[in-house]
């Protein structure tokens, strides 16, 4: 007994002609949705690119050089690249370490350790400071000892540096844990019974699985210790020229009325995003192209 074709050619002319009349339906829609993110991103990226740029020449070129120059602006761009680098190194380690044990080991305290990971992320920036004056303050129990050895941690650049670290703590362990977990253990336990030992079995077989991850994680890292405000304006104590950050220049520029150098002091900010964002952009394509080619 013969059956019937369950899709017939009648049936799949009338399946084409339904989908024809969603996306017609769907259309107005679709560039509705497109125009309200075209103009969402606009106005709250694009738009202030802009204006940053426009007011940064608002008085030519020879006076955005000058301000950008200044001896306290210079001072203010070496002290975010240093509380960055510190930052960068210290959370890569401990990011790196951190999430290959959580995803790698059993151990009590793994959930209050993977719950620590993300405490700075819940707690806001200026409680931070506020905390670590409490800690390394005058009022503090340790201040005695710090006094005695010389050590100066508040209104430092210590305290610039550790506020720095404290609010990137999170990036790079949380964008190499869910790429360990989906990776399992079975690799690197197999390399284990064949003898490897530990830092082989990282270097050979754990890393390349998570390299792009790595990378993306410490960009990320770099891209918030640079433009970090709350922490840092606590701790700093706002001296000139000692532990004011490029954040904190811009803020005392601009309450000086001094818009056009701040602006132009702000540009070496959205210059230093845009890089991020290039590196950024490089390293997504190369982790993509990196997934294809390894399928």
């Amino acid at each position: 007994m013969s059956k019937e074709p369950f899709f017939t050619p009648s049936k799949k002319t009338a399946i084409l002609k339904e989908k024809d009349r969603i996306r017609k339906d769907s259309g107005a829609v679709k560039w509705i949705l497109v125009g309200v993110s075209a103009l969402f991103l606009f106005v709250l990226l694009i738009l202030p690119l802009i204006t940053v740029v426009v007011n940064a020449l608002a008085k030519g070129f020879s006076f955005y050089s000058k301000a950008i120059s200044d001896p306290y602006a210079i001072k203010a761009m070496w002290l975010t690249l240093e509380a960055t680098l510190f930052s960068v190194v210290i959370n890569t380690v401990f990011g790196l370490f951190a999430a290959w044990s959580v995803t790698k080991f059993r151990f009590h305290g793994k959930k209050v350790l993977t719950t620590l990971i993300d405490v700075p992320v819940t707690v806001s920036p200026i409680i931070a400071g506020l905390i670590f004056i409490l800690i390394f303050g005058r009022q503090s129990a340790i201040f005695p000892f710090l006094k005695s050895h010389g050590i100066q941690i508040v209104f430092a650049v210590p305290g610039i540096i550790l506020a720095t670290v404290f609010v990137t703590f999170p990036f790079v362990s949380r964008e190499l844990i869910p790429v360990l977990e989906s990776q399992g253990t079975d690799e690197e336990e197999a390399a284990a019974l064949m003898g490897a030992k530990w830092h082989t079995i990282f270097t050979r077989v754990t890393f390349p699985h998570i390299k792009w991850a790595f990378l993306y994680g410490v960009v990320l890292c770099t891209a918030r210790a640079m433009g970090e405000f709350g922490a840092v304006s606590v701790l700093s104590g706002h001296l000139r020229g000692k532990t004011n950050t490029l954040p904190l220049h811009i803020e005392i520029l601009f309450n000086e009325f001094q818009y056009v150098p701040a602006f132009a002091v702000s540009s070496i900010l959205v210059i230093l995003a845009i890089i991020v964002l290039i590196l950024r952009s490089v390293l997504e394509k190369l982790g993509k192209k990196d997934a294809e080619t390894n399928r």
